[in-house]
């Protein structure tokens, strides 16, 4: 029981300070003390009525928040106005796939650490390495982050998660030598400018199926990226299709220069695109880079026809010789290892590709910034013939 000064009980959780002002405390729903202050008892009385009966309710009606309520809560909110739909697309795939069948009827205020860290252990057993966990991560923690906003939970429990696998950030790209084989197989078929742009440019392939007539600026000597086309099936679609959304990044949004080689290729496909829309009066859109039925193009129809080139390259070759498959996002890489291996700065190549950040581009990249380093050191080496004496004769190694 508490008293006042002068010693009068004022009942459990009541007191009054030795300034004058009365004070009562009480714990809320999550376990944490709370005080509330007035100069008056009768008013502190009411305050603290309205507070523990606001709290029980609260209470009540919260902690009966399911994962799964809170996921549509948290899209409809947070992220339906906020991303664009693919990117709605793949967290809504992510938490159906990997969240909700395994926590998605739990309350959001009964979950701990290791009940996520379970969860990402659960998805790297099922063989989802970095990228999926990391994901799964990312959604859990940004839906945690505005529960606790909303005093809905006390804690975020993805604090401290471990991710179970390491991420590979080692870029695949083609030597010199597989870069020349593949351009003198493709060449002459429908796709070899598309081919040839790609690898001259580093554009992604979703910026190459979005490029237009107006992107080009021959005369300057630039393609300026300004938008991308994905091929998928958005929450509101009743099927896969085409859709326009911006670049990737802020930093996708990029003038990308053109070399002689480049130029000659694009005015090749201008020509083509003239040819295949007269062929087909039906199918008409502005898309630089078309299928041969004059449709837009997708990851897909792009992987395919580099598939068919490879497998040009493997009929003349033993099994034991085979070229590697590989994808479109290859001549991307392929594209920022040439550059770096001649020089061009790595602030250079990321204004180039459109990364977000100077640091995404040198994790990609370090295996060949680490490669041209060692062959650069090389060069200030002296003919090792005219530098090594006999040291029979009395002589030393001259110093370099």
């Amino acid at each position: 029981m508490g008293k006042d000064l002068k010693g009068k009980e004022l009942g459990v959780g009541f007191t009054q300070r030795k300034d004058g002002l009365y004070q009562a405390r009480y714990k809320d729903r999550f376990g944490n003390q709370k005080t509330i202050y007035n100069k008056k008892i009768s008013d502190l009385r009411k305050e603290y009525a309205i507070a523990i009966a606001e709290n029980e309710n609260y209470t009540s009606i919260r902690d009966n928040i399911t994962l799964d309520s809170w996921f549509k809560r948290w899209v409809s909110l947070y992220k339906e106005k906020s991303v664009r739909p693919n990117t709605l697309r793949e967290y809504t795939h992510i938490y159906n796939k990997n969240i909700s069948p395994y926590m998605g009827n739990r309350k959001i205020n009964s979950m701990v650490k290791s009940d996520i860290q379970l969860l990402i252990d659960t998805a790297y057993e099922n063989s989802y390495h970095y990228e999926r966990q990391n994901k799964i991560k990312i959604i859990l923690s940004d839906m945690f982050s505005r529960a606790l906003e909303d005093d809905l939970v006390s804690k975020n429990p993805c604090s401290g998660v471990k991710i179970r696998s390491e991420r590979e950030i080692k870029a695949k790209a083609l030597s010199l030598e597989e870069q020349n084989i593949f351009f003198e197989f493709c060449k002459n078929t429908f796709y070899d400018n598309l081919f040839n742009v790609a690898v001259n440019t580093g554009l992604r392939p979703g910026e190459l199926f979005a490029l237009t007539r107006s992107d080009v600026d021959m005369e300057n000597g630039f393609i300026d990226v300004n938008k991308t086309l994905v091929y998928q099936k958005y929450l509101t679609d009743e099927r896969k299709t085409f859709h326009v959304e911006e670049p990737k990044t802020k930093q996708s949004y990029r003038k990308v220069p053109l070399n002689s080689i480049c130029k000659q290729y694009l005015a090749k496909q201008f020509e083509l695109k003239e040819i295949v829309s007269k062929r087909r009066p039906k199918e008409q859109n502005e898309y630089l880079f078309v299928t041969m039925y004059n449709t837009p193009l997708n990851s897909v129809i792009y992987a395919d026809a580099i598939r068919s080139v490879i497998k040009r390259i493997n009929a003349t070759r033993s099994l034991e010789d085979e070229f590697d498959f590989f994808s479109g996002h290859t001549f991307r890489h392929t594209f920022a290892t040439r550059c770096f291996e001649n020089g061009i700065s790595p602030k250079v190549v990321q204004s180039y590709l459109g990364h977000a950040s100077l640091k995404m581009t040198m994790d990609l990249y370090t295996h060949v910034m680490e490669s041209k380093l060692s062959n650069d050191i090389e060069k200030i080496v002296p003919d090792v013939k005219d530098n090594i004496i006999d040291f029979h004769d009395k002589k030393c190694v001259c110093s370099v």
